[in-house]
């Protein structure tokens, strides 16, 4: 079962996300951008897990506590959120407007001539004006217009006063050169969809370095209070020794100067004990504050309890380098964001060179026109609307630059982003090889030295019996107890080492093909809300 522990905001869509149901259902569900700007939450998932006055997690846990409470994570998300408000934004040459207007004028002057009609003139004019414009996808641009005038005045020339003048008219523009047709207006919806896809990679890849970053802290914590508890029973041996020692020196069985060596060693071993203390503590803290707990100081003050394991009997992965390579160049989110990058790319170069062409465009108009007089403004409404009194018309226009350098550079610009996102392609395959061999060997060296720490401690062990032996016996002194007692101190803090590595050298490989989400059965996924 995957479990969806991140939701992407969802935008809300315009009128010209109808022909694309699939990018409308993206955007469907954000009523305002304010759903974006609420207060920060709290941590959520972590106050789940506190048992016995302790913070209990796996390591499937944490990982799920840090992607849903890591503000670096949150701060990374959002500029998802951005490019997502910017494909929004690319739609904006295709919405829709209405503009409306009133406009009254009162005139008053004298007059001098009779053909003027008053020997004071009083005029009023009062314009209505209503227009609808959209460019459609096509770079088809359409006008839809309707306008009414009312004139009065005190002329006694005026047959008709006041007067009402009505026109209804369409006009429809078509490029023929630049900007026709679908591609050239559709670029920077693709290009803004495409950056859109490119920065949800990039997220994919910031998560997978997170992840490995938490994996690593994770697995930091479990070997320094692994290596605590090995300092604390190498210090109990050492307390055991010098107490044997210190009663054989009382009864007269030890020289007054081989104490020393006891006491020397419970000294530094207490020394070792307090620097695993703390760099235990160090380890904690550097995890708590990858998990997101230390915004509530209850979360912050609890001890964690690491509930997982390092590798013990189960069998050691096995990997060959080019299969895990494939999967690297197929999985690796970077690869996604170079390969969207050259697509870009392209799409830039061919629509700088539609810049280039000249500006011809085709327009026609079609209008109808009404008159009537007083208490007549619904007849030459109507007069209009059925287009007794046409006016029509069609035009071609032409515009030709000599020289278009904005557009020249604009193509150079686009030649050289898309060899240098060329370049980059290349670097990027040659790092992920690097990243991928190097995880493997890491691995293989891993498990080398995993074997070879098992059977360090096994013999050091067998070593530690034989000297406490022979120092009951009487054959050598306390000095040979305490190299033995140090050796097995040794051989498990190494072990607890090359367990905590095999389980890095994993990580690094599962990285390294950015396959790290799978083990854990987690999936980042965009919802809806």
């Amino acid at each position: 079962m995957k479990l969806h522990v991140l939701s992407l905001t969802i935008l809300i869509a315009t009128l010209s996300f109808a022909q694309n149901p699939r990018e409308r259902e993206t955007f469907r569900g954000l009523s305002s951008p304010q759903a974006v700007s609420d207060a920060l939450p709290a941590p959520k998932y972590l106050q789940d897990h506190v048992v016995d006055g302790k913070l209990r997690l796996s390591l499937q846990d944490a990982i799920i506590a840090m992607l849903m409470n890591n503000s670096s994570v949150r701060l990374q998300e959002l500029n998802v959120e951005n490019s997502k408000y910017s494909l929004l934004r690319s739609h904006s040459p295709f919405d829709p407007a209405v503009q409306a207007s009133f406009a009254a004028t009162r005139s008053v002057f004298p007059t001098s001539s009779q053909l003027q009609g008053a020997p004071t003139l009083d005029s009023l004019n009062q314009i209505s004006l209503v227009n609808y414009t959209q460019t459609f996808e096509t770079g088809t641009s359409l006008l839809i217009g309707f306008n009414s005038t009312r004139y009065s005045s005190n002329s006694s020339f005026n047959n008709i006063n006041p007067s009402f003048t009505s026109g209804l008219n369409f006009q429809i523009t078509q490029p023929l050169l630049r900007n026709r047709w679908l591609f050239a207006n559709r670029a920077p919806i693709v290009i803004a969809r495409r950056n859109l896809r490119g920065s949800r990679a990039i997220f994919d890849a910031q998560l997978n370095d997170a992840m490995q970053n938490l994996v690593s802290q994770y697995w930091a914590v479990v070997e320094a209070r692994g290596n605590l508890e090995v300092a604390r029973k190498s210090q109990d041996a050492a307390d055991v020794s010098y107490k044997r020692d210190k009663r054989a020196l009382e009864l007269g069985a030890l020289p007054p100067l081989d104490i020393y060596r006891s006491e020397s060693q419970v000294a530094t071993r207490r020394v070792a004990t307090i620097q695993s203390e703390y760099a235990l503590k160090q380890a904690e803290d550097t995890l708590r504050f990858t998990l997101g707990a230390n915004v509530d100081p209850f979360l912050r003050a609890l001890d964690l309890d690491l509930t997982e394991q390092p590798a013990r009997d189960e069998k050691l992965l096995e990997v060959d380098t080019a299969t895990a390579l494939k999967e690297a160049l197929d999985n690796r989110p970077e690869m996604e964001f170079q390969r969207l990058a050259l697509a870009n790319d392209d799409t830039s170069i061919r629509l700088a060179h539609n810049n280039l062409l000249p500006d011809l465009s085709l327009a026609g108009n079609y209008a109808g026109n009404g008159v009537a007089g007083p208490g007549g403004f619904n007849d030459s409404v109507t007069q209009a609307f059925n287009f007794g009194f046409p006016t029509y018309g069609v035009s071609l226009n032409l515009t030709l630059p000599v020289r278009n350098r904005s557009a020249q550079a604009d193509l150079g610009n686009a030649l050289v982003s898309r060899r240098r996102d060329l370049y980059t392609e290349r670097q990027l395959r040659e790092q992920i090889t690097l990243d991928v061999a190097n995880a493997v060997h890491q691995l293989e060296q891993a498990k080398l030295s995993l074997a070879a720490s098992r059977e360090a401690l096994e013999l050091s062990r067998k070593n530690l019996t034989a000297e406490q032996r022979k120092h009951e016996l009487g054959s050598e002194t306390v000095f040979f107890v305490l190299e033995a007692q140090t050796e097995v101190a040794q051989a498990e803090s190494s072990l607890l080492q090359a367990e905590v590595a095999y389980e890095l050298a994993v990580t690094a490989v599962q990285h390294a093909t950015g396959k790290l989400l799978d083990p854990y059965n987690i999936q980042i996924q965009e919802i809806s809300k």
